[in-house]
């Protein structure tokens, strides 16, 4: 399921980060959350990368 998902910023493909469960997308810069086994795909929930 997570292949098919897609960054909403720039529709680039995500990184999945089991440590921090997060989607990560280096394009944008993003870290979406995954929250209870849902990925939250808003980018006021998402946090910024360094």
């Amino acid at each position: 399921m997570l292949e098919a998902l897609i960054c909403p910023v720039t529709h680039a493909v995500l990184r999945y980060d089991a440590d921090a469960q997060e989607l990560i997308s280096p394009s944008a810069g993003l870290a979406y959350p995954i929250r209870d086994g849902i990925p939250i795909m808003l980018v006021d929930e998402a946090r910024e990368l360094d």
